[in-house]
């Protein structure tokens, strides 16, 4: 089993049109074929935080007990994917009308404006009922960034064209991943969070048997396997990346969407729960 514990099927009459409607939305833009650039992968990184924060806002009962089953998991990535995409299409739209100068700043502006409010409203739920701590959250988002610096510089240095092709698309993969691993070992080590994914769960017990978990906890050994395998991942794609930008890039996006997602979930959920 490699799935995390805790998925839920909601009720058939929300899955059903749910799926019609992913799917509308998945061949529209299949027919108009929007570009696919560095630019584009980096406007749709709010979107993959809003999804997070949709979930957390679940998990913290915000939403009506009629809808509440939309943003359960794995449901709450199915709506975030249909929202994300019909802004792509209004983005598209607005550009050949001359009403958006480009399609990645429209879809940027208006992920950024979803995840901002839903944040902040998950922020002010948590500080009335005064569970709000961002300590360890903004230490995790610091040493993330430290680290995929570093990761990064290393790549460029030794292998200068997977950095130069995959641009920034690789370096978000680097970063979501990076991310991913700091707030999950924050979590275990310091914060006493649980793990649900089984494979996640086993290299942090296997961190916790060796002898340098005393000292320096039990997830260091999981955050490296995640910084070495996005940057092996983006390495791999490099390639494919120069010969087919535009597949490519949306491949690697929805590899750092599996990252960055359960990053800011863990960060939010830390700060507001």
């Amino acid at each position: 089993m490699v799935l995390p514990e805790g998925f839920v099927v909601p009720p058939w009459y929300m899955v059903v049109p749910a799926a019609v409607i992913l799917g509308g939305v998945i061949a529209l833009l299949w027919a108009i074929e929007p570009p696919v650039t560095d630019r584009t992968v980096l406007a749709f990184a709010p979107w993959m935080m809003f999804g997070a924060t949709l979930h957390v806002l679940y998990k913290m009962g915000a939403f009506p007990s009629t809808i509440e089953p939309l943003f359960t998991a794995p449901m709450v990535y199915v709506v975030t994917a249909i929202i994300a995409g019909l802004a792509w299409v209004v983005g598209v739209f607005l550009h050949v009308g001359g009403l958006q100068p480009t399609i990645p700043r429209f879809v940027g502006v208006a992920g950024t404006a979803f995840f901002t409010v839903f944040t902040m409203f998950a922020l002010f739920r948590s500080i009335q009922t005064g569970t709000f701590d961002p300590f360890w959250p903004v230490i995790s988002v610091v040493i993330a960034g430290i680290v995929t610096a570093l990761a990064w510089l290393v790549l460029s240095l030794w292998f200068t064209d997977v950095a130069a092709t995959t641009g920034t698309t690789g370096a978000l993969v680097v970063f979501a991943h990076t991310l991913d691993g700091v707030t999950t070992a924050v979590g275990y080590d310091v914060l006493g969070a649980g793990e649900n994914v089984p494979l996640s769960l086993l290299l942090l017990e296997a961190g916790e048997a060796l002898p340098t978990a005393e000292y320096v906890g039990a997830g260091w050994l999981f955050v490296l396997v995640k910084v070495a395998l996005a940057l092996v991942i983006v390495g791999l794609f490099r390639e494919y990346v120069a010969d087919r930008p535009q597949q490519g890039r949306t491949i690697l996006a929805l590899v750092a969407a599996v990252g960055l997602g359960p990053a800011v979930h863990n960060v939010l959920l830390f700060t507001v729960m």
